[in-house]
């Protein structure tokens, strides 16, 4: 998305003429907020879409301005990931009937899309990495400049907001729009999936060179969603890969959970130095939330499920001592919520998008417990119930019981305790930044961003049990065979627009494709580098590969060698000969 290490922050500076924030007099309960704010956001993302937003002139139809602040930060670009993201929502709108003007906008959207997909730009064309670039100049012309790329989230998130549209389409007399057109986007989209999700990038932070929680999550739910239309489409092909990709990726979900420390690991693979809680993780989970799985769906971290519960625990709890603004605030309430502890970007502050994460969180696991009928607890997530019922115990609790009632009671206060701390901190006028100072609670960085007027109105959805599409989630299970993280590293000089890739002798390598190789990173150049997660036990060969406008250079023979050992990882140094 927006906040790059490449940005380099002289100061918390805010960007708005309130000298403080206030609480809107008609926002002094969660659904007096829902109700002044839902229809503020939602203007606030129309005015960001081109190219009649009233705050996006300059951009081309359908793209979606981040935000249109220019200066300390300058954020007037279309990312892939924000872009999608605002468009699941309007399409759910749309689709769920809650509003039948947006069709327009999404063919607007549809299109653009179609169009910043065949841009070249710097990670490569649509068939050699391209559609891991994670923004665009607002004009739909490619952004050059230095950036934490690839990002392999974007087209997985970008798939999952066509698939539904799609699948509305489908039942409702568009379906040579959806072979003619969306299709074949998908197609290009999940099979750069299904070929890199193995490999590393950035983070949706654009900070961390590794892999990513979020980004492998969303993947899964996007391959699971593309092997489903795959079938019904007729494409038996891409449902055989999909799923089969599908697999490995639920596996790999799996290695980001840390026993002793009952939180996801935002980010492995890489060494940051951070203790890995991380907004990440709480984001993740309700982006792969699916209302038909139930809370003993652990494999996809489901919001209700015990390690995802644990998981906000943890993440919530990073916060309660960090900011000024949570002093005070009850051990077990609802507190302001940033994007990792260690964050110093502008200084380090809460964001909106984030504490509206931590309340969606909540409201996904109390519509399924509703639905279930009963609340489980495991030894996993006792500490995040103690915070609602301190004599909780393992077991799990019908409706009918008090410790049901007492436990969604509390939850409830919870999550709209969440909400509440976004409303405090939102000034009357109603418009959202990325973030609120850490000190005074004023609005700061970016104004109007759009992603966080998007992740107001999921929250605002979720509290009132409008949920998304089911995607497959429910009784998946995990298989997982042995795999060692490969890092390969190459010591090799470039000109301007010159990329290295990396191709070799097996399929999680391109099988020697020099049409899609995998991108390698430049984070550290003259090296060039990417991990990839390989079988175990597996003899293979590779090389490097130049591609500059076009052309396509092998290194030189004989090709490299390895043999993977039975499990861990290894890196491998080379020099471009």
């Amino acid at each position: 998305m927006l906040f790059s290490v490449f940005f380099k922050v002289l100061g918390a500076t805010s960007l708005f003429s309130s000298a403080s924030a206030r609480l809107d007099a008609r926002a002094t309960t969660a659904p007096s907020y829902i109700t002044s704010q839902s229809p503020i956001s939602k203007a606030g993302i129309l005015a960001n879409i081109g190219p009649s937003g009233s705050k996006s002139s300059g951009a081309a139809s359908g793209v979606v301005i981040a935000s249109p602040s220019t200066v300390n930060p300058n954020y007037l670009y279309t990312w892939i990931r924000d872009s999608s993201l605002v468009y699941k929502l309007l399409i759910d709108q749309f689709t769920q009937g809650q509003d039948s003007t947006l069709q327009a906008s999404i063919t607007a959207w549809v299109s653009s899309m179609k169009t910043i997909q065949q841009v070249t730009n710097p990670s490569g064309t649509v068939s050699t990495g391209g559609l891991g670039e994670p923004k665009f100049n607002i004009d739909q012309s490619a952004f050059t400049g230095s950036w934490g790329r690839p990002q392999r989230d974007s087209p997985a998130l970008r798939s999952i907001s066509l698939l539904t549209y799609a699948n509305w389409l489908e039942s409702n007399g568009g379906s040579s729009t959806v072979t003619g057109t969306i299709w074949p986007m998908v197609i290009l989209d999940l099979d750069y999936v299904a070929a890199n999700w193995n490999a590393t990038g950035f983070d949706l932070w654009e900070e961390v060179n590794g892999s990513s929680f979020w980004t492998i999550a969303v993947q899964h739910k996007a391959l699971r969603l593309g092997a489903t239309f795959a079938t019904t489409i007729g494409d038996a092909t891409r449902h055989s890969t999909y799923t089969t990709q599908a697999a490995g990726l639920l596996c790999f979900l799996q290695s980001f959970w840390s026993p002793t420390g009952a939180y996801m690991v935002a980010n492995i693979n890489q060494n940051n130095g951070r203790s890995g809680l991380d907004a990440n993780t709480i984001l993740a989970s309700i982006a792969t939330f699916d209302p038909s799985a139930t809370c003993s769906d652990v494999a996809s971290f489901q919001p209700c499920s015990d390690k995802a519960l644990a998981n906000h625990y943890a993440v919530v709890n990073s916060f309660r001592s960090l900011y000024t603004v949570n002093s005070g605030i009850a051990s077990t309430a609802a507190v302001a919520i940033g994007r990792y502890p260690e964050d110093v970007y502008f200084n380090g502050n809460p964001w909106y998008l984030a504490t509206f994460a931590a309340a969606e969180q909540l409201y996904d696991a109390l519509y399924t417990w509703n639905k279930v009928g009963s609340i489980g607890i495991t030894s996993i997530s006792l500490p995040f119930f103690k915070q609602f019922l301190s004599t909780a115990a393992v077991g799990t609790f019908a409706k009918t019981t008090t410790q049901y009632t007492t436990i969604v009671a509390g939850v409830q206060t919870m999550a709209d305790g969440f909400l509440l701390i976004d409303a405090k901190y939102t000034p009357t006028a109603g418009g959202l930044a990325e973030q609120f100072d850490k000190a005074t609670g004023v609005p700061t960085s970016a104004a109007d961003l759009t992603w966080s007027y998007a992740a107001s109105l999921t929250a605002f959805a979720r509290r009132n049990s409008t949920v998304p599409a089911s995607w497959g989630a429910a009784g998946l299970t995990v298989t997982c065979p042995a795999t060692v993280a490969v890092t390969f590293t190459v010591d090799a000089t470039t000109v301007f627009g010159e990329n290295i890739y990396l191709s070799g002798s097996l399929l999680q390598l391109t099988d020697w494709s020099s049409t899609s190789p995998i991108a390698m990173s430049a984070a550290a150049y003259p090296i060039w580098s990417v991990t990839v997660v390989l079988p175990a036990n597996t003899a293979f060969q590779y090389k490097y590969i130049r591609i500059n406008n076009g052309v396509v250079t092998w290194d030189s023979d004989p090709n490299y060698s390895y043999t993977t050992g039975a499990s861990g990882s290894v890196t491998l140094s080379d020099t471009w000969r």
